[in-house]
């Protein structure tokens, strides 16, 4: 079913400007906390204790290279042991991130669910600002870190809590569904959160006739093309996938008709019209576990084929690169600099969070 309706800023004439700045305040560092930063020289105790981590990306990373990262992950790796941290990564990490001192990895749905389950009293995101946000919302309790709270996303900052209202004044009655790549702000405005991964079963869980969804219109067309259910949607975007496009995937086609594509529900409607699959990162992933094509296009974030090729290294990556600036503002030395200084901290208005805690727990609890 097509969508019925997509609405953005320009459309409220009385849309409050700005934003309230509600949780990407840098908590002050403990007297005492920062540790000293720790030796970062190649020797002969660092190659052999870094070697297996070598072996899960040496498809990736060449080994002219490995000297230069190996005593920053293995420092990570030793300071996580001394703060009681857990590094949890996106998939749209880099494969030093994602494959050597991650202790989770996953797509957004995945992230969210682990967090409630990690017992460390630290929690560092490897992510962009929302999904540490998430993290916080669910561990209260927990200090979370984020390397660089500037890694932002297109899909969050394009819509305020004051725009959820004003949809809720526009369509009474009607749920809001709020895709997890937004800000506390805007979870404390709605009804509940999804992924990519179950924003069709969130859709229908409601049980309504109509749905507003929001942000990612390309994730609303998608979601409308799989259920009954009336979906009204936002104007937005992921500034990543929104420039793939299907002439982009013929051309691969015309080259290789044997390639395979598959395609993250965040692109246009042309270019899921061109992929043989389309699914969240999970599920693309899973794909290609099963599947194991011969030459494949992943048509999504490049780190993410550089994560898959390092685990199945037989799959030939034809890559149609977008990288995400936000995503690659976390690197191995501001990691570092996150355990030494416990920085930067996220913190959430506690009376903001419980109501934002709400939409994500009740997506979390909808998968059991």
């Amino acid at each position: 079913m097509p969508i019925t309706g997509i609405y953005g800023p320009d459309d409220f004439a009385n849309r409050p400007q700005g934003q309230p700045d509600t949780s990407r305040r840098a908590a002050p560092v403990p007297a005492g906390s920062t540790l000293p930063m720790p030796s970062l020289e190649w020797t002969p105790a660092v190659e052999r204790a870094t070697a297996p981590l070598y072996d899960r990306v040496k498809h990736v990373i060449p080994p002219i290279e490995w000297p230069l990262m190996a005593p920053t992950i293995h420092a990570i790796n030793e300071l996580k042991r001394a703060r009681g941290a857990v590094i949890l990564a996106h998939n749209y990490q880099a494969p030093e991130i994602f494959h050597c001192v991650a202790d989770i990895g996953g797509d957004s749905l995945q992230l969210a669910v682990e967090a409630t389950k990690v017992k460390a009293d630290v929690i560092v995101q490897c992510g962009v600002h929302f999904m540490a946000e998430t993290s916080k919302l669910l561990n209260p309790d927990k200090t979370v870190l984020i390397p660089d709270s500037r890694a932002g996303c297109s899909l969050a900052a394009s819509i305020t809590g004051a725009d959820v209202r004003l949809l809720r004044e526009k369509f009474p009655g009607v749920p809001v569904v709020a895709y997890v790549n937004t800000s506390a702000e805007v979870k404390a405005e709605v009804d509940i959160c999804c992924t990519s991964s179950n924003a069709v079963q969130v859709v229908e869980s409601l049980n309504a006739p109509s749905v507003i969804f929001l942000p990612d219109r390309y994730l609303a067309t998608y979601v409308a093309s799989k259920t009954d259910v009336k979906i009204i949607a936002w104007k937005g975007a992921c500034e990543v996938h929104e420039r793939f496009t299907g002439e982009e995937l013929r051309s691969f086609r015309e080259a290789d008709p044997s390639v395979q594509i598959i395609a993250h529900p965040e692109c246009p409607p042309d270019v899921l019209a061109e992929a043989d699959f389309t699914g969240s990162t999970a599920h693309m992933i899973n794909w290609v576990r099963a599947k194991r094509p011969r030459r494949l296009v992943m048509i999504t974030e490049c780190s993410m084929a550089d994560n898959v090729r390092a685990e199945l290294p037989d799959v030939e990556m034809l890559r149609p690169c977008n990288l995400c600036p936000h995503m690659k503002r976390i690197t191995l030395e501001n990691i570092l600099q996150s355990l030494l200084t416990l920085r930067e901290e996220v913190t959430i208005d506690p009376a903001l969070a419980q109501r934002a805690r709400h939409s994500v727990e009740r997506m979390i609890n909808l998968r059991n």
